[in-house]
């Protein structure tokens, strides 16, 4: 059994621009998820929205209203450890795999199909190995400054840096993340709200250790499986393939190139730099993406 603290609800009252219902999935050992659900339950298209770390599914919030305006459903989750979920209190209860996990069994009890996926930071590590698991239930792939490592090349050195740095901090620094990795001040209220799940250090274990585990060696435990992702689905994927990276993101730089060489579906798409994104593009361009998205998917239907 894991051992989980949920955070107290009275911590997300009165977030500033955050006005949806939550809604809660009860999985293994009790943990429960916690999803946003905006729009049509009867839309034809289903957008697919998933965050990193240490962020949550705030960061969605500028998104999702045009998103819905223009007719589609938005499912927006919080990773185990992040937003509303629960957050087992033990690093070592978190794994790569078992956030793939816990996300499928979110997937299974939607049980939809034809998604649109968009995916940054850990959304994307997470979210491109349920599309390897499930390729049918998925339409389009939108990526945004996230990758699929598979442990076989050198990170970047940003990359390095952030790791060591999030094992040397002794109170994981939810705030200096999220504003050291956007490129416009962020309000003190937003700020609050990246702080809203982690009421002390007791809530922050999936936040610190998250990093850690990126693969970063060609024997990690999860490289094989995004090696078998990459040959088996993503390199045969023909179905449409969109980057959105920032240009002032110096985590994933060049990522989008890899997606432009290995995937089929990536060819000839309108691929775009965004202007004046950092790492958390979406608090820096969220109705700029939301508007690449709906005409991406007005201008590749189904």
């Amino acid at each position: 059994m894991i051992d989980y603290i949920n955070t107290p609800e009275e911590r997300f009252q009165e977030l500033d621009d955050y006005p949806f219902d939550a809604n809660y999935l009860t999985i293994q050992d009790g943990m429960r998820v916690h999803y946003i659900d905006e729009g049509p339950k009867d839309a034809s298209e289903v957008i697919l929205l998933m965050h990193g770390e240490p962020s949550w599914s705030y960061l969605y919030r500028t998104m999702i209203p045009p998103l819905v305006a223009a007719g589609f459903r938005c499912i927006a989750p919080d990773l185990i450890g992040f937003g509303k979920s629960s957050k087992p209190k033990k690093q070592e209860d978190y794994t790569y795999a078992r956030h793939i996990l816990w996300m499928q069994e979110l997937l299974d009890h939607l049980n939809i199909s034809g998604y649109t996926f968009f995916g940054q930071d850990w959304g994307g590590l997470i979210g491109l190995r349920l599309i390897a698991n499930q390729p049918g239930a998925f339409s389009r792939i939108v990526v945004s400054n996230t990758m699929l490592p598979t442990g076989d090349h050198t990170p970047p050195e940003a990359f390095i840096k952030w790791q060591k740095f999030s094992q040397k901090v002794e109170q994981f620094p939810v705030e200096f993340v999220l504003q050291g990795a956007t490129t416009t001040e962020l309000p003190d209220e937003v700020l609050k709200a990246y702080r809203a799940p982690f009421p002390n250090d007791d809530y922050t274990a999936g936040a610190k250790i998250f990093p850690m585990l990126v693969p970063t060696t060609p024997d990690d435990p999860e490289s094989q499986n995004n090696r078998d992702a990459w040959q088996n689905v993503l390199s045969k994927w023909t179905k449409p393939l969109l980057t959105l990276f920032g240009d002032k993101d110096p985590v994933t730089a060049g990522g989008d190139r890899v997606f432009h060489k290995l995937v089929p579906g990536a060819k000839g798409m309108p691929h775009t730099t965004i202007e004046g994104g950092g790492h958390f593009i979406q608090e820096d361009k969220g109705p700029e993406l939301a508007g690449h998205i709906i005409e991406f998917i007005h201008n590749h239907p189904k």
